[in-house]
This record gives C-alpha cells, sequence and structure tokens, in this order.
C-alpha cells in the first residue's frame, strides 16, 4: 500500500483520519481548548478541561504502549530530540495563550469553526499560517533564532519517562504507560466527567488521533525511503503550509500536515451537519476582527517559539511525557486566563 500510494501521499491519509477525528471531537464534543479554560474560570464547570485531561492520559497510555511492542520510538520526535528551552515555552505558551483569547480561537478551533461556516476563522487561520511561516523562515526567524536558540538534546530524550528510566533503570514505556494512567485516573475523578459518556468517548477520540498518527508515521519512517519526519497533530505551521501547497501544488508534495488540516475542516463540516448547526457566518464588527487579527498573528509567532500549539503541546508533546508539553500548556492556560480577564472583566481597578 505504501508502495502503491507513494510515502508523502500515505503520510497525508494518516493526518486526514486523525484530522477527522479531531474535527468531529470538536463539533460533535465541543472539544476546545479556549472553551474548557473559559468555562473552568467563568463558568465553574470543569467538564471540558477534565476532557482534556483524559485525551492527554489516554493518548500517553497509547503512545508508550505502542513503544512497548516496538511500533513507535518516541526519540524521533522534535520534542524530545531537541534541547528543551524553558524560557521558550514560558514566552511562547504565555504568547499563544493570550493570542487563543483575543482572537476567540486557537488554531484547531478555528479550523473547527471554519467548517461550521464561520468565514471569521478563515481570517485567523491565514494571519496565524502566515505569521507562523514569518517566524520559522521569514523576517522574524532572525529574531527566533537569536533569542531561543533550537539545539539537539544530550544522550538522553528531553521527557519525564525517559528521565527517570535513565536514572532507575526502569522500563520507559512502563514509566509512561504508568503515567498516563494515572493522568486518565484524576480525569475520571470528577463526577462530571464520568456523568457524561459522549464527552468520555470523544475525549478519547482526540488521544486516537495522536496514537494513530505516531504509529502511522513511524511506520512509514522504517519502510520508506524518504525519511519523513515522525509527527503528529499539531495546528500552527501546518496552516502555513497549506497556504503554501494551495499556491504551489504542482511543485509541492502532500505531507502530514496537510491532511492533518484538510481532516480537521473535513471532520468539522460533517460534524456540524449531523448536529445540523452549519451556517455561513462573517464579522460584523471591524474592532472584532482586528482583534482576532492580532491574536491570530500572536498565536502563530508563540506557537513557533513554543514548538506547538494547544494541540502541538497539550496533546501530541504530551502523550511523550514531554518536559516541554505541561510547562507550555499551564504558560497557555496562564495567557488565555490573563486575555479572557482582560475581555469579559476588565483592568480597571475597582471603585472602593
Amino acid at each position: 500500500m505504501l508502495e502503491a500510494l507513494g510515502e508523502a501521499n500515505f503520510a497525508a491519509l494518516v493526518g486526514l483520519f486523525g484530522g477527522v477525528l479531531l474535527g468531529l471531537a470538536a463539533r460533535l464534543g465541543r472539544f476546545c481548548t479556549l472553551g474548557a479554560i473559559e468555562d473552568y474560570l467563568y463558568g465553574g464547570n470543569d467538564l471540558r478541561l477534565r476532557m482534556w485531561g483524559l485525551a492527554i492520559g489516554f493518548a500517553v497510555v497509547g503512545s508508550f504502549s505502542l513503544m512497548a511492542f516496538g511500533l513507535f520510538d518516541p526519540a524521533n520526535s522534535f520534542y524530545l530530540s531537541q534541547r528543551w528551552m524553558p524560557l521558550a515555552s514560558i514566552v511562547g505558551g504565555g504568547l499563544f495563550g493570550y493570542g487563543m483569547a483575543m482572537s476567540g480561537n486557537c488554531g484547531y478551533g478555528a479550523l473547527a469553526r471554519l467548517g461550521g461556516g464561520d468565514l471569521r476563522s478563515f481570517v485567523i487561520v491565514l494571519v496565524m499560517g502566515i505569521s507562523a511561516y514569518a517566524t520559522i523562515s521569514g523576517p522574524l526567524a532572525w529574531a527566533r533564532v537569536a533569542l531561543f536558540p533550537s539545539e539537539p538534546a544530550g544522550t538522553v530524550p528531553q521527557g519525564m519517562a525517559h528521565a527517570i528510566g535513565s536514572s532507575t533503570g526502569m522500563s520507559v514505556s512502563m514509566i509512561g504507560i504508568v503515567i498516563g494512567l494515572l493522568i486518565v485516573g484524576l480525569a475520571l475523578a470528577g463526577r462530571s466527567l464520568r456523568k457524561s459518556k459522549s464527552s468520555m468517548l470523544w475525549a478519547i477520540a482526540a488521544g486516537v488521533s495522536v496514537i494513530s498518527a505516531w504509529a502511522g508515521m513511524q511506520y512509514i519512517h522504517d519502510v520508506g525511503f524518504d525519511e519523513l519526519p515522525v509527527v503528529s497533530h499539531t495546528f500552527s505551521a501546518p496552516l502555513g503550509e497549506v497556504i503554501i501547497y494551495g499556491m504551489t501544488a504542482s511543485g509541492q508534495t502532500l505531507s502530514f500536515g496537510i491532511g492533518s488540516v484538510v481532516g480537521v475542516l473535513l471532520g468539522a463540516f460533517l460534524g456540524s451537519l449531523i448536529k445540523g448547526h452549519f451556517r455561513w457566518e462573517a464579522c460584523e464588527d471591524p474592532r472584532e476582527l482586528r482583534r482576532q487579527i492580532l491574536g491570530a498573528a500572536m498565536m502563530g509567532v508563540g506557537a513557533v517559539i513554543a514548538f506547538g500549539c494547544s494541540v502541538g503541546q497539550g496533546l501530541s508533546a504530551f502523550s511523550l511525557l514531554a518536559f516541554s508539553a505541561p510547562v507550555t500548556f499551564a504558560a497557555i492556560f496562564a495567557g488565555a486566563a490573563l486575555g479572557l480577564r482582560q475581555l469579559i472583566v476588565g483592568f480597571a481597578p475597582a471603585n472602593s
């Protein structure tokens, strides 16, 4: 099958499969980063935050189970092969989170809304993709390289399970599976998630999207000849990749990232049709559009600095227990909380 389709096309199909799951999870399961944070801070509801916990825990268990059976080597991922820079996680994650609040969506959420007919999200996707590539290889690249230089990791991959295994001699895969099960247990400790079977299902589906990505891309890496990178879902640079492909397709090949982006759009479109929620929407307030454009630009820059967005770090990197994942996710949460406070409450001091 790999020979018939070609490695790049097969990688795109792997991305498409997981992307469809994520798109369906967003529309049918209300799986959303900003929504989870806003519900928790201002609605007193931790359901969607616990969904993220379940998705992370399930992805950790699945990823390290693949490792235990020799189907995946986490060290092939750049989340573990590059030296972790705490400052990059904090600055990039905080900038991404604040921009997410300003835009009203992350890149993944914008794709899900665009799949449901929200044309405002089309602007967010375009701006975020362009700003991400401007930071990777455009006019902002020199500043990124100077301030946050990327270096290869040492002999030990940059992950918690690998660090514990290196110091204790214990099985890295078993350490990861145990930690993943603990995360699952913490997520299910709240009654809100246990009472919602649908939320549990779509959280698990999000975890499956990451596991399938690692398994599929590792297979291509092992069997193929093109040495494609072993990657999983993230929605910052791939947005720019789709834009470039749309303009230069005759000279480009498909990729996992392109398939992932298209998959989320397709899954969200199908989900919106199933729910009967598809409708075209546009922005009527130029001030809102200005805020969304600024927020999208922040997200593109922040995601590149932090080596991933809310999905890239919050699910894909977390599934490998990368050092960067919990710190970046906490920074995204803090940045989003700051932005939401500015939008909902404001920073003006209360009158005494």
